[in-house]
């Protein structure tokens, strides 16, 4: 079974940082795109970044507008973790985050909270 297990969430004020991981096992890590995708209160799942499976030298990443260039997504092959770090976060990153095999986050764990306040 695929089990995605992310971590690093917490409770920060605004401008500060927080990165988050997500440990996977039960698929071949390496050979999966990956995102991250979150979900606030009464409100439906958003995508915020994603990364290709490729070797590194081609590895490409791409982020929602609402966070692009305060959040950088990452990877770690050797270790099947995704991670990212969110710089500069605003009261409006508030919400649960989940680390996904696909960018509508259909395949997700359990989540981890950030809240931002």
């Amino acid at each position: 079974d695929v089990q995605l297990v992310e971590s690093g969430g917490g409770l920060v004020q605004p401008g500060e940082s927080l990165r988050l991981s997500c440990v996977a096992s039960g698929i071949t890590f390496s050979r999966h795109d990956m995102s991250w995708v979150r979900q606030a209160p009464g409100k439906e799942v958003e995508w915020v970044a994603g990364i290709t499976s490729l070797p590194s030298l081609f590895r490409a990443a791409s982020y929602a507008d609402s966070v692009k260039g305060r959040f950088t997504i990452s990877r770690d092959n050797a270790k099947d973790t995704l991670y990212l770090q969110m710089n500069s976060l605003k009261s409006e990153d508030t919400a649960l985050y989940y680390c996904a095999t696909d960018p509508l986050g259909l395949q997700k764990g359990q989540g981890t909270q950030v809240t931002v306040s």
